[in-house]
C-alpha cells in the first residue's frame, strides 16, 4: 500500500502526517528519526483500523503538486 506523507521542517526539527489518515502525525529532531517515528505511527494506525476501511483506503488517491505564484509584483 502506498500512502502519502507530507513532511515539515522548522526551528524545532520536523513534522509528518499522512493525510489519508486523520490524525496521524508525528514528529522528530532529525528527518531519519522523522520518518521512523511516521513508518511506527502509520503501522499502528493501519493495524487498528477495520478490514473494510483498509480496502477503501486503498482506492483513495491523493496527489500533490506545487504552485509557483508572483505575489505583490508591480506591473
Amino acid at each position: 500500500m502506498k500512502l502519502t506523507v507530507i513532511i515539515e521542517k522548522d526551528h524545532n526539527g520536523y513534522f509528518g502526517y499522512c493525510p489519508e489518515l486523520p490524525g496521524c502525525h508525528t514528529q522528530g529532531d532529525t528527518l531519519d528519526e522523522l520518518m521512523e517515528n511516521l513508518k511506527e505511527a502509520i503501522e499502528l494506525y493501519l493495524e487498528t483500523m477495520p478490514p473494510e476501511e483498509r480496502a477503501a483506503l486503498s482506492k483513495r488517491d491523493i496527489m500533490t503538486a506545487v504552485m509557483e505564484f508572483g505575489v505583490g509584483q508591480a506591473a
